[in-house]
């Protein structure tokens, strides 16, 4: 049974950091295009970063030097740090795996708030 559950987020000052966690279970990250996306109420959902099958990666112009996406293919986790954080980046993240047999697979979301 496919899966993703996404861990690691809270509240946090302006200037901190905290590392999401998506936890992949039937199926394994390494083989298919993994994606965090946030959605801030009352606008639409946004990509943050790709985890690209083969290790490569890409990440939204407003997560570059500040957030990266990294894969633990033997925990089947896929990582989000995210450093200097601001108050607008408070939103629910999201994890995605993209072509699965059954479709495309979606977490439930863990909700990032960072303080001014």
């Amino acid at each position: 049974q496919v899966q993703l559950v996404e861990s690691g987020g809270g509240l946090v000052q302006s200037g901190g950091s905290l590392r999401l966690s998506c936890a992949a279970s039937g199926f394994s990250i390494k083989n298919y295009y993994m994606r965090w996306y946030r959605q801030i109420p009352g606008k639409e959902r946004e990509v943050v970063a790709i985890l690209i099958p083969g290790g490569d990666y890409h990440h939204a112009d407003f997560a570059k030097g500040r957030f990266r996406v990294s894969g633990d293919n033997a925990k089947n986790i896929m990582y989000l740090q995210m450093d200097n954080l601001k108050p607008e980046d408070s939103a629910m993240y999201y994890c995605h795996a993209e072509g699965l047999a059954s479709g495309d697979a979606w977490g439930q979301g863990t909700q990032v708030t960072v303080s001014s």
